[in-house]
This record gives structure tokens, C-alpha cells and sequence, in this order.
């Protein structure tokens, strides 16, 4: 499948279907790679919090990924929740999704992009995405610690 000619990325309220199965697949993978002390991803009744801006992408309301914008303070945020179905993977939505939320980022005046993503092979495909977009390896940032199962990220805009 490659990535449809007409994506739509619009700011979604949580409340469909796909997207909570969408989210629910997502924990469930992050539960199945990473100690559950370590996973650090949302399920959907704190991804409603008013300081986060959650993104649905769609394709003639064919829901192809999701990714979320945590507000840290007025120049810093969080990358949170990005996430493609499995038909989806491979076909440029995941970078569609990013350059929307780094724009949005950018726009809204925040100065740097934070992430917290797995250290384990699994995850090896979100960090070549996110370093071909320019973020770099950092330590932990707000309220994160060390941990070996987590790999941080950074992004100036």
C-alpha cells in the first residue's frame, strides 16, 4: 500500500473507534517489548488531557496513524502517541504525521521537541525516523529518569 494521495491530519477527540483501537493496539505492543514500569505511552483518558493536541491522520475517513503534542511549558513539548496501523506502515504516513506536528510546534511557538521512545530493536525504525528529522539523542528531560529502556530525543525548531 503506499500512502494515499489525499491525507487529511486534523486535531480528533478521541472518541472514534478506530482510534482508540488504534491506541489500545499501541499499548499493547508497548506492554509486549518493554517492562511495564518502562512504558511511558498514554491510553486514551489521559491522552484527553487539556495540555495535549492529539492528531488523527485519515484517508476518506480511513484512519491511517495518530500522534499527540504534550505541553511541557510555553517553549518546550512532547512528542507522545504516534502511531500507525499495521496496513498503514511503510508508506510515508508516519512522516506526513511528523512534519504536521513539528509545524504545528513550530507555529505554536515552542522552541524544542522532546521524545521518549524504546531502546529495543522494535523501536529502531521510530528512532531512524526521528533522526532523519533532524532530532538528536539526549538525556532524560521533565520527569523522566535514566532508564536503559528508554531513549531520549531532542529537536530546537
Amino acid at each position: 500500500m503506499t500512502v494515499a494521495t489525499q491525507v487529511d491530519i486534523s486535531v480528533d477527540d478521541l472518541t472514534g473507534g478506530d482510534v482508540i483501537a488504534l491506541l489500545e493496539e499501541h499499548l499493547a505492543d508497548m506492554y509486549a517489548t518493554s517492562p511495564a514500569e518502562c512504558v511511558h505511552a498514554l491510553d486514551v483518558s489521559k491522552l484527553k488531557a487539556p495540555e495535549i493536541t492529539f492528531f488523527a491522520a485519515r484517508s476518506d475517513s480511513r484512519l491511517l496513524g495518530c500522534i499527540a503534542l504534550k505541553h511541557i511549558n510555553p517553549l518546550e513539548a512532547e512528542i507522545k502517541s504516534m502511531r500507525t496501523p499495521a496496513n498503514a506502515r511503510r508508506t510515508g504516513t508516519g512522516k506526513l504525521l511528523l512534519e504536521h506536528l513539528i509545524r504545528f510546534a513550530s507555529d505554536a511557538g515552542y522552541q524544542t521537541l522532546w521524545l521518549e521512545t524504546g531502546s529495543m530493536e522494535f523501536f529502531a525504525p521510530a528512532r531512524q525516523l526521528y533522526q532523519r528529522y533532524g532530532f538528536s539523542f539526549c538525556g532524560p528531560f521533565a520527569d523522566y529518569q535514566p532508564d536503559p529502556n528508554s531513549c531520549f530525543m531532542c529537536k530546537t525548531l
